[in-house]
């Protein structure tokens, strides 16, 4: 099976000893449809040396390979630049012609004009560098089934056969030279050429995507996919390209509310265009045309397909060789242009410049147990009156190495239940035997009914009521072949951990795989410790962002929801760009942001909840999510050195900036917020959080504005964030009768929040609260701020005491040392205790397995990340299930901080990238945590930060790595700067370092790049 890639292709070979590799074009490996004028190169230095920096670079590009000399080179040689960035340097040669292959390297110089090294050679290919969807297509057209009624059954396949060009005989037909299919959908679309599936290059082999090309705005703009399938043309004397298209996210209630939906159903379309390149240089293109030779049919196996209701699959109804050359179609129904353009003019089609999301077969989850159910027992016994199952012990396999690879046979009335150990996303790939018509149904969830009241079923069945209408059911009707059916559903896709099995006729399940599906392919980052439950839950943060990082960043995988909510999207933002290579993912989801602020916005400038589409986008108060549209950019821009989305977006930014202040005007008030504090125990109040929002946006803005050459600007925002200071100030922080007090009481909190209790009132000095004031400084004096970190740590404590002087607080009900956040507040809880000196408080909240906490889910068996502290619990069983996944990021934000504090690994705010960067360890006071090992893939390169505490706790082992062309502050603790040592040496005197001071038991000191074993004292 071939394939090409719209992200990493094929690499060219490297060595490891390569002292200039990691050449990226848009931040991507080897890139195929790029469609940037101008794009931006990027690369990294490897050196054993200490204090390797570079001082100078030169970039070639060419047309081949052996044209990257400097003097033969013909496309671009940027000369010698004195500069040592190395990251998003922008391209400024001739032209770029598109659907062309470019080959580049880039020479280094170090600082004192020594040759580092020249890498091997790179390539990124260009797109069809078009916008309109015209220009480039070679007259390709929007096409569909003709006489297809949107929402019928059956999905549409369309075909088409051409001859490969001839010299006048066969003898003398041409050599292919190449070969690209750049392809679109409205929907989602499959793609064969000559018989294959259109594949995508990944971990030495290929793999598949999954409901390519993804969800956008789509009367603002529909991405292309660009494949390289040279080697899927070269293989026959005829070409046939086909496809099948599903309803995705174009034609399914996922989009109810959006301007694109339909009530009745959009019609599905392709648009392809097939570019054959032969070696004698002509060139011959196969496109979507009404008029063009292509046939379509929905009589084939593919019955009915939904994101959230799942996909029908009728093998009997399977037309052999339908992909291939030779098949007979002249029954099929012609296809006819869908006029798209038509109903939305100003829509964009662009190349899809990130990572797709594909099946990652590394992550594939086989089955831990099988249990085979027989009927229900027990009901007369049973808490919530359903009973339990009945298993049948014969057929039930717990032995994990058993079940893995176990068959189970099922008859009309069992039901088979497959435990895959992982909550994951993606699709299940099974194999069965049976009979001819026997319809078999795969129901998906993410926990098993317990005998609570909340429970939907019988206990030990699969519990599926937090999926609310959405029916998660893969359905198969099998063809009879007695050698065996497999199957993997490719138009949809599942939450899940477990599978619920039933058959209308007796089968054979031989095997079931959970195909896990992500857009999170490559992972840069890992914090690991001592202890097993902090490690369990970094897993489970990475199993969440792998599910919800499915073409856009969502909310949950599951239920009937899966939007890219956000506020959701903003605080799990850093959290994800330390676990994954996402930069241009999320920089791709801010475009849409972008655009669904002129489709929802109101006014067309206020930035929305949910983006792509119009589901829940309600109109008021947006603060929190709305304010993605600033967040996002800020949080790229840090984490990648790269300023293009805060250049790209600035427009966007300032026009829902200056829509808050019309809106609120000298009040300096926030927009108001729906949603608050989402989910928090303890309730603070809504509009709060919205002027918090607003400070917040407006410190970004100018922080923004400095570093994209907007100084005036810049200045401008300083004065808004002062005004807003000022005013919260004036509003909120109350000096009455001596006491200081953030009056969060002042409003209600999110009155849309469901499951929420109607009699619970907001609080003052609420966490959530009292942690944005000390963020944002929004105080008068030191003692103001030493008696706000005094109330925090008092609330967070919330002992004997503390209940006794606040009776009619919510935290009366939880325990001593527990957070009491939402959204809002879970990403700046851990560091902003740390930033005011008190990581053992940050500490004892990431140990605490009472509710509400982060190990709360941990200690009840969760694998991911759950929506609600209190989602599900042994004692009190399933959480309120009107809003209830057990698979949903947001609260995985505490893993940012396990990067930044605990493994220390902390980006300069003044040094975007990590050019700059931070190493700053904070040792866990409760003594748990002995042993912490965190690395991270800057843009630089790898940072590592590791260390251990010796049994006593008297000395600290300290392991870092800075990589070449950066350099790191290192903050230490230590009993005094002597302590510190490499060896025998203080590290004060380590030749390149410089001892930058010793306050409060840290040493601080300047690291040049190299590897560091050192160690110190600690008492």
């Amino acid at each position: 099976m071939g394939g090409g890639s719209t992200a990493h292709a094929a690499s060219s070979p490297r060595t490891e000893n390569d002292a200039v590799s990691g050449l990226t074009v848009e931040h991507r490996t080897d890139p195929l449809g790029v469609d940037a004028a101008r794009p931006r190169f990027g690369w990294r230095i490897r050196s054993a040396a200490r204090g390797q920096s570079q001082g100078a670079y030169q970039i070639l590009v060419a047309s081949s390979p052996d044209k990257l000399t400097a003097a033969r080179a013909d496309v671009w040689n940027s000369g010698s630049v004195h500069s040592s960035d190395s990251v998003a340097v922008r391209y400024a040669g001739k032209p770029l012609r598109a659907s062309t292959r470019y080959h580049w390297t880039v020479t280094v110089w170090d600082a004192e004009g020594r040759t580092v090294g020249t890498a091997s050679p790179s390539f990124f290919e260009t797109g069809l560098m078009s916008t309109d969807g015209v220009a480039g297509w070679d007259g390709a057209q929007w096409i569909g089934m003709k006489g297809k009624t949107p929402n019928s059954p059956g999905a549409p396949m369309l075909r088409k056969e051409e001859s490969l060009r001839t010299a006048g005989s066969a003898q003398n037909r041409p050599q292919v030279r190449e070969a690209r299919l750049y392809v679109s959908a409205l929907g989602v679309y499959e793609a064969y050429v000559n018989g294959h599936h259109v594949t995508v290059p990944q971990d030495g082999s290929t793999t598949m995507e999954l409901l390519a090309p993804g969800w956008t705005n789509y009367d603002a703009r529909v991405n292309y996919m660009t494949y390289d399938v040279t080697d899927l043309v070269t293989r026959e004397p005829d070409v046939t390209l086909a496809i099948v298209l599903g309803n995705g996210w174009y034609n399914g209630r996922v989009s109810e509310g959006s301007t694109y939906y339909s009530e009745d159903g959009n019609a599905l379309a392709v648009k392809a265009k097939l570019l054959i390149r032969y070696a004698d240089g002509t060139s011959q293109t196969v496109v979507t045309r009404p008029d063009g030779g292509w046939k379509a049919t929905d009589t084939g196996p593919y019955r009915a397909d939904d994101i959230y209701d799942g996909q029908t699959y009728d093998a009997r109804m399977e037309l052999p060789g339908w992909t291939s050359h030779g098949f007979d179609d002249t029954a099929w129904s012609d296809v006819e242009r869908v006029a798209f353009e038509d109903k939305y003019p100003d829509s964009q089609l662009l190349a899809y410049p990130g990572e797709t999301a594909r099946l990652m077969s590394r992550w594939d989850r086989r089955p831990q147990s099988i249990t085979v159910a027989t009927g229900v027992t027990g009901q007369d016994g049973s808490p919530n009156g359903r009973g339990r199952i009945v298993v049948d012990a014969a057929r039930t396999v717990t032995d994990p190495a058993k079940a893995a690879s176990a068959s189970v046979t099922i008859g009309s009335g069992d039901t088979a239940v497959f435990d895959l150990g992982q909550n994951m996303v993606g699709v299940a790939r099974y194999s069965l035997r049976g009979p001819a018509g026997a319809r078999v149904e795969f129901r998906f969830g993410e926990m098993l009914n317990d005998d609570s009241v909340g429970a939907d079923g019988l206990e030990g069945s699969v519990y599926r009521a937090n999926l609310r209408s959405a029916k998660a059911t893969s359905t198969y009707i099998l063809k009879g072949d007695r050698h065996g059916e497999t199957h993997q559903d490719s138009l949809t896709f599942y939450g899940f951990r477990y599978v619920s099995v039933t058959a209308t006729d007796t089968v054979t399940i031989t095997g079931l795989t959970g195909k896990v599906a992500t857009s999170a392919i490559r992972e840069t980052g890992t914090v690991t410790t001592n202890d097993p439950d902090i490690n369990q839950l970094a897993d489970n943060i990475r199993w969440g962002q792998r599910g919800n990082y499915l073409w856009v960043p969502t909310d949950c995988p599951q239920r009937d929801e899966r939007l890219g909510w956000t506020g959701d999207t903003q605080v799990f933002a850093t959290t994800g760009l330390y676990n994954a290579d996402a930069g241009v993912f999320l920089s791709h989801f801010q475009d849409t942001v972008v655009d669904s602020q002129a489709v929802y916005g109101m006014d067309k400038a206020q930035f929305t909840g949910v983006a792509p589409g119009g589901r829940y986008n309600w109109p008021g108060g947006g603060s929190g999510w709305a304010d993605c549209g600033v967040i996002l950019p800020w949080i790229v821009w840090q984490m990648t050195g790269d300023a293009t989305v805060v250049k790209d977006n600035w427009p966007a930014m300032t026009r829902y900036l200056d829509w808050i202040r019309q809106q609120t005007g000298d009040t300096y008030a926030g927009q108001g917020s729906l949603t608050g504090d989402w989910l928090a125990p303890q309730k603070t109040s809504a509009q709060l959080m919205s002027d918090v929002s607003y400070g917040y946006a407006a410190r970004l803005m100018a922080q923004m504005a400095r570093e994209i050459g907007r100084t005036a600007e810049g200045e401008a925002y300083e004065r808004l964030f002062a005004r807003i200071k000022q005013a919260f100030i004036t509003k909120y922080l109350s000096t009455e009768g001596g006491r200081v007090t953030v009056k969060s009481s002042l409003g209600d909190a999110s009155p849309i929040e469901p499951g929420a209790d109607p009699d619970e009132k907001t609080e003052d000095n609420s966490q959530s609260a009292l942690l944005w004031v000390l963020k944002l400084g929004f105080y008068e004096t030191e003692a103001q701020r030493r008696t706000l970190v005094g109330l925090l740590a008092d609330n967070i404590g919330n002992d004997a005491a503390y209940k006794a002087a606040h009776p009619n607080s919510s935290r009366v009900k939880y325990a001593e040392n527990t957070l009491s956040v939402g959204f809002l507040g879970v990403n700046v809880l851990a560091p902003v205790l740390t930033e005011e000196g008190c990581p053992d408080l940050a500490y004892k909240l990431l140990h605490q397995d009472a509710l509400p906490s982060w190990l709360y889910s941990v200690r009840n068996g969760a694998t991911t990340v759950w929506e609600r502290w209190n989602s599900y619990s042994g004692d009190a069983g399933f959480g309120p299930v009107s809003m209830n996944s057990f698979n949903h990021y947001a609260y995985g934000a505490i893993m940012e901080w396990m990067y930044a504090y605990m493994a220390g690994i902390a980006r300069d705010p003044d040094s975007p990238g990590f050019k700059h960067f931070v190493l700053q360890p904070h040792i866990d006071p409760t003594g748990r945590i002995t042993k912490v090992s965190g690395s991270y893939e800057s843009p630089y390169g790898e940072i590592r930060s590791e260390w251990a505490v010796d049994d006593t706790g008297r000395t600290l082992v300290y392991d870092a790595v800075v990589p070449a062309n950066s350099e790191a502050t290192l903050r230490l603790p230590a009993v005094s700067a002597d302590s510190v040592r490499e060896g025998r040496t203080t590290l004060a005197g380590v030749d390149g370092v410089r001892f930058l001071g010793h306050t409060d038991g840290v040493a601080s000191h300047r690291l040049p790049s190299g590897r560091y074993h050192l160690t110190a004292r600690l008492r």
